[in-house]
């Protein structure tokens, strides 16, 4: 019998400067077990913690700090905050050459020209393309961090900038390689568009026109969490490799005694 998905929200602090926070702890798997509470974080950013917030942060006990934006999100937003004792690993996750332009036109493009880019159902396009080459692409930054949580990075926090997209797949795959439900996975990824975990749209003009409703509209895929992007992620891992036994097994190089490391150490 399935287990029942723990409800929304989970108990979580609320932190000043850093969105999206949550311990992923409690999540079933389909062999009737639980990820372990303070084992696993997720959250965007770190950059603008406040001294409590890293406080909070220290009291973690965490291992590794796994930050998966590229160079440009951190000069848009600056390197993360230090956490004494904790190790920060930087594995970006997505190229800023590739959609450079693109960014640069959600930041500062006009009405007309967001509705060029994103109208018609091209932004949440868009995003469903990028969780399935994600999967498709980045199988060795995937496989590093999941040799690198059975080895030894336990508790970690996984972030990219939102918390939502590069850190979310991660955490996903993370959470599939412990053998959660895909139910549960997907519940908790929602959980990023509850008022306080979304990030803030930031963009560049200050006219009216700037953050008009439609705009607003238009570049709402681009920062929702939407469940068809994540079920993409999925379908392409039984597409490309048919099932996450082969996917983990042949696309991320983890042999069972790996798996049962991480389970070990995940998993009540």
């Amino acid at each position: 019998m399935t287990q029942p998905i723990p409800q929304s929200p989970r108990t979580e602090p609320v932190l000043t400067g850093v969105r999206n926070f949550r311990d992923v702890g409690g999540l079933p798997t389909t062999d009737g077990r639980r990820v372990k509470s303070g084992r696993l974080f997720r959250s965007g950013h770190l950059a603008h913690a406040t001294e409590t917030d890293a406080e909070f942060l220290r009291s973690l006990g965490l291992h590794t700090v796994f930050d998966f934006r590229n160079g440009a999100d951190k000069a848009l937003e600056g390197p993360d905050v230090e956490l004494p004792g904790v190790r920060n690993v930087g594995i970006p996750l997505s190229d800023p050459a590739a959609g450079g332009e693109f960014w640069k036109m959600v930041r500062e493009g006009d009405l007309a020209q967001l509705r060029e880019l994103l109208g018609g159902g091209k932004g949440a396009a868009r995003m469903s393309r990028s969780y399935r080459e994600m999967i498709r692409t980045r199988t060795a930054e995937h496989s590093r961090v999941l040799h690198a949580l059975a080895e030894d990075s336990v508790p970690a926090l996984m972030h990219c900038a939102a918390g939502k997209d590069r850190a979310g797949l991660s955490i996903a795959v993370t959470l599939l390689a412990l053998g959660v439900e895909r139910e549960a996975i997907v519940a908790d990824y929602l959980e990023s568009n509850a008022p306080h975990n979304r990030y803030r749209v930031r963009r560049a003009s200050g006219t009216p026109e700037a953050r008009h409703p439609e705009a607003m509209e238009l570049l709402a895929p681009l920062f929702d969490a939407r469940a068809p992007y994540l079920t993409t992620a999925f379908a392409t891992i039984d597409e490309e490799w048919g099932g996450v036994e082969r996917y983990f097994a042949e696309g991320l190089g983890l042999t069972p005694e790996t798996l049962g490391r991480l389970r070990d150490r995940l998993l009540d």
